[in-house]
């Protein structure tokens, strides 16, 4: 048994079984794989236990970040972050019948456009139950970092149509660049909808560090236009967060801090939900 304050671990993601009584959190831990941890109380995790391990040949051997694990169609799809020397980096999607895994290939190869340097995909599904994967396209290749949106088969096992541009990190009030004054950060997207409105929380960097901001579908659709709110949600050294229901089926957000490792930890805050809108309110540990 691992106390939260001991785990250590990046970008995390929780996936609430009500019907177990458990939780399952995904995360990057620095290993070429990936593992899943499990708990009933959020502060005492079993594990590790392991969800992905490459087989010989398989095609990334480096940075396996961020696996977030949907429920979908009966099945559990993991969208995850990888890379090889030579190969852009890029979200591949895994398949598996049951949480803890093993998780198999479901797409062949990454779905992001394989000239692309992106990572940290995330699924959403659409008013008409269309599945759709929204992506972040890294600053490393493109400088102002751009949040995007692409289609996926019913099947998850790849796109179905072209990349569409949803916004560059930039646009954003809050978000900072980098040391090189053009450089702009998109990580981390997390869509959700409260009070009618579509909204997007991802992370870039801010006055303070590592920030969480969110953002504001106009027309109520993925594809946008997108505006973005002023304040940060958190923005003191945090981030790359999700939202996710408890046992006791209220909202809790869940992110790591600090932004500094080996000293990342997950936490885990009740969140308010605030009628018409989410409240934006910075949060205080």
């Amino acid at each position: 048994m691992i106390s939260r304050q001991n785990l250590r671990i990046r970008d995390p993601y929780v996936l609430t079984d009500i019907e177990e009584g458990l939780y399952y959190l995904y995360g990057t831990n620095h290993l070429i794989g990936f593992d899943v941890y499990t708990s009933r109380d959020l502060e005492h995790w079993e594990g590790p236990f392991p969800a992905f391990r490459p087989e010989a040949g398989f095609w990334a051997d480096r940075d396996y970040w961020a696996p977030e694990v949907h429920e979908y169609r009966g099945r559990y799809y993991m969208f995850a972050t990888l890379k090889a020397e030579g190969a852009c980096r890029g979200t591949q999607i895994f398949a598996a019948e049951h949480p803890l895994g093993p998780f198999r290939l479901c797409s062949d190869g990454p779905v992001t456009p394989r000239d692309w340097e992106c990572l940290d995909g995330t699924l959403y599904i659409d008013e008409r139950q269309k599945p759709w994967m929204v992506f972040c396209h890294e600053w490393l290749q493109v400088h102002d970092g751009e949040m995007c949106a692409i289609p996926l088969t019913d099947s998850l096992d790849g796109p179905s149509g072209e990349p569409t541009l949803l916004f560059n990190a930039s646009g954003a009030p809050w978000a900072m660049p980098r040391g090189t004054g053009i450089d702009y950060i998109t990580d981390g997207p997390w869509l959700f909808r409260s009070g009618g409105q579509l909204l997007m929380m991802w992370s870039s960097f801010g006055r303070d560090g590592y920030a969480i901001g969110l953002s504001r579908s106009v027309s109520g659709s993925v594809l946008g236009p997108w505006t973005h709110d002023e304040r940060t949600l958190f923005g003191k050294d945090g981030g790359h967060g999700m939202i996710f229901r408890d046992l006791q089926d209220e909202w809790m957000l869940t992110y790591h801090i600090p932004n500094k490792s080996p000293e990342e930890r997950a936490v885990f805050i009740p969140l308010k939900e605030a009628i018409p809108e989410w409240s934006v309110k910075s949060i205080e540990i």
